[in-house]
């Protein structure tokens, strides 16, 4: 995904200033897509540039308001259908566990519970981005973005119930290890 793609996106539901993008981004894609304030309004300009959106209306302090063109939603359904996802199969969390060895089992099985406990917290963290939307709409966006947050619980889910499966592996392991050494 692109942030060229996230902006299209919002702004296919209709026309918005740079602010009430920003605040839309911040409720619905910022746990998918971070960015910045100063990238997203620097993003309006290169689609402006591209002609992908155009300025509808001017107000007050050079507030812009924008609109997506016939050309932007082409792009956006390009996108959308035609353009196959990245699928990242990099994971530095999981290359780690790679060679856990290294630092002895203690360690190993403290890394693996940490990583339980960041992704019960990182699963917290959607359950109260799922309660203060509820209620707020059953326009498109919100059903897609509590179709992508339920997503993000169930990862939340497997990484947690992976993190302990793995720590309590290496528990075992060295609990079978201690019992071979005291038993030759």
């Amino acid at each position: 995904m692109s942030l060229r793609h996230a902006m299209l996106g919002l702004l296919s539901a209709g026309p918005a200033s740079g602010y009430d993008l920003l605040k839309t981004f911040e409720i619905s894609l910022q746990n998918v897509w971070p960015a910045t304030q100063s990238q997203l309004y620097a993003e309006l300009g290169r689609l402006a540039q591209d002609g992908l959106v155009r300025v509808v209306a001017e107000g007050p302090r050079g507030r812009k308001e924008y609109e997506i063109t016939d050309e932007g939603r082409a792009e956006l359904r390009h996108w959308l259908i035609e353009v196959p996802p990245t699928l990242s199969r990099r994971s530095d969390m999981l290359l780690r566990v790679f060679f856990l060895d290294q630092v002895g089992a203690d360690a190993a099985r403290g890394y693996l519970e940490r990583l339980a406990e960041r992704a019960v917290h990182e699963h917290d963290q959607l359950l109260g981005i799922r309660e203060s939307v509820i209620g707020q709409g059953g326009d498109a966006l919100r059903l897609y973005g509590d179709i992508a947050l339920e997503w993000g619980l169930r990862l939340t889910a497997a990484q947690r119930d992976w993190a302990e499966w793995a720590a309590a592996r290496v528990a075992a392991l060295e609990q079978d290890k201690a019992a071979n050494t005291a038993a030759e």
